[in-house]
């Protein structure tokens, strides 16, 4: 068992930190002055730019297969690279990326869409939620109905990433009625890749954050048979595995932003006094400090823990839970405590800690709520299908 970085990964989580501390850092008053007088975090020109300059430092498609131009980092590696640029919030994603879901295109399916989002051309979403289901996944209720050489599409979606800005949208739809029924969701249900002009509409939902996902409507949208992506009535199966990816991600992002926060609240802590002393010499700030290092540290191996797998060829997914539900309640724990160590400042929108204690609520909810993460936890161990300690 290796419990440290290799060279290589160390040389890489040092070139990402410098490249969030050199381009991305000094861009968080531009963007907190955006946010508040309604305009885009960050203008699309400026992210592209900042994609570019990555891209001449080696950093394009990071978990891009090296076929279509990729680094090809492996989990691990993008595991740590999240954690890193989660260090700031401003919203900074490398290019050359495509969601893992749509590399099973086929071959005509990868040159119209795979491809040109890979090369930034096109920007993709996907959508399974919907206004009454959302983790209850069999109670989706978009039909798609087969008519000649087209499927006819109808229904909403809601809470969708991605989905204002998308060219085009990855969407489960049911297409066998009696077979999803009859599996509990389970089958019956197929992935389409729908274009934006071929009808359906987006519509913004504003949210206690910064975070803008879209609500999606679909009427009589007409979608050609080859634009099923991977097998018919095999959607479901795509959903988890999006899902899934996703889930152990939401931890690293908490490990980045926890790490920066308590920074916040150790370099305060030094300044700050009261009565004759700075409040870090104070029992209550230091026991604060200790319990988040302890807790970022744990949700740091969790996550670590299930990209390793991932890497191995293992499933992952009751570690992807693991990590999701814990790093996420973690990166709540500590903001809330960096915000009471700052006092009223914190509170104010002087400093950026009020907007990450916003951000930070929604890591409990997508993805998979904490109430499904230990739904799913407790299941596979009740079960058997994890053995305690077999991940050691």
């Amino acid at each position: 068992m290796h419990l440290r970085l290799t060279d290589e990964q160390k040389m890489i989580q040092k070139t990402i930190r410098k490249f969030v501390e050199k381009e991305l850092i000094p861009l968080e008053n531009e963007v907190l002055r955006n946010e508040r007088e309604g305009r885009p975090s960050l203008d699309p020109a400026v992210e592209k730019e900042l994609q570019l300059k990555a891209k001449k430092a080696g950093f394009w498609g990071i978990n891009t297969p090296t076929e279509y131009g990729g680094a090809d980092l492996g989990q691990m590696m993008l595991a740590i690279i999240y954690m890193e640029i989660s260090k700031t919030f401003v919203p900074f994603k490398f290019g050359g990326y495509a969601d893992n879901i749509l590399f099973y295109c086929n071959e005509e399916q990868k040159k119209k869409y795979l491809i040109p989002t890979i090369n930034g051309e096109k920007k993709s979403c996907f959508a399974m939620t919907e206004p009454n289901a959302g983790s209850d996944t069999q109670n989706i209720k978009m039909t798609a109905v087969k008519d000649g050489n087209e499927w006819v599409l109808n229904g909403e979606k809601t809470f969708i990433t991605g989905g204002n800005e998308a060219d085009f949208v990855m969407v489960i739809a049911i297409t066998d009625k009696e077979r999803h029924q009859k599996t509990g969701g389970r089958e019956g249900v197929t992935c389409f890749i729908v274009d934006r002009d071929m009808g359906w509409r987006s519509e913004f939902i504003h949210t206690m954050g910064e975070w803008g996902p879209a609500g999606l409507v679909f009427d009589n949208v007409r979608v050609p048979e080859e634009n099923i992506l991977g097998e018919l009535n095999g959607g479901y199966n795509l959903g988890l595995e999006w899902i899934g990816f996703a889930r152990w991600i939401v931890g690293a992002t908490a490990v980045g932003a926890a790490e920066r926060l308590l920074q916040m609240a150790i370099d305060y802590s030094k300044e700050r006094e009261t009565f004759g002393k700075p409040i870090a010499e104070r029992q209550a700030i230091q026991w604060q400090i200790a319990d988040s290092a302890v807790e970022i540290e744990a949700a740091k191996w969790l996550v670590l823990n299930a990209a390793y797998t991932l890497d191995q060829g293992e499933d992952n997914r009751h570690l992807a839970s693991m990590a999701k539900l814990y790093g996420s309640n973690m990166g709540n724990r500590v903001v809330d405590r960096v915000l009471q160590i700052h006092g009223g400042i914190g509170y104010t929108k002087e400093l950026p800690i009020e907007r990450w204690y916003r951000e930070a609520r929604l890591w409990r909810i997508y993805d998979g709520t904490d109430e499904i993460q230990r739904l799913i936890i407790s299941r596979n161990l009740l079960k058997g299908h994890v053995k305690l300690g077999q991940y050691v």
